[in-house]
């Protein structure tokens, strides 16, 4: 008999690894989507936007670690592939013809402010569930996503 190393019953430890698991989609397909950006910006700023997309991919990076490792502390079984992730992301399709830096940071506001909300909503349902322990991953990974959002949103504002 496998061993679960946090305790809640069967339907509620369930309900959880499915979260973790579509946050851990939709979190991957963030983090490669925002390396596309990095990948492809042209501009004059294109150096800053280099730089600040690469940082936001190694952020996103360190949170596909946290949530695969909370969804198998759970006991369940982390479904971390690229090809999972782009079957179950709920956030929409990169446009791969962006090129200049405006196209690129209004295409990953869009995409930070949907994961935010995604995020936020699984904050709830963890609570719901009374695992404040993931309630207080998702929380973390929706503080970083607010600045995130803020740095974003800073380079399409006119002085």
């Amino acid at each position: 008999m496998a061993v679960q190393a946090v305790l809640f019953d069967a339907k509620t430890t369930t309900t959880l690894v499915n979260l973790l698991n579509q946050a851990l989609a939709d979190t991957i397909d963030l983090a490669y989507q925002t390396k596309q950006a990095h990948w492809n910006v042209k501009g004059s700023n294109f150096y800053a936007l280099h730089l600040l997309f690469d940082s936001l991919y190694t952020q996103l990076s360190t949170f596909v670690d946290e949530l695969a490792e909370r969804t198998v502390t759970m006991g369940g079984q982390a479904l971390g592939t690229v090809r999972v992730a782009g079957q179950k992301s709920r956030l929409e399709e990169y446009p791969l013809d962006a090129k200049d830096s405006t196209t690129h940071v209004k295409a990953l506001v869009a995409r930070f402010q949907g994961y935010t909300k995604n995020v936020r909503e699984a904050i709830h349902k963890a609570e719901e569930l009374e695992d404040q322990d993931t309630a207080d991953l998702f929380t973390s990974v929706s503080r970083a996503m607010d600045k995130a959002l803020w740095m974003l949103r800073a380079h399409l504002e006119v002085a």
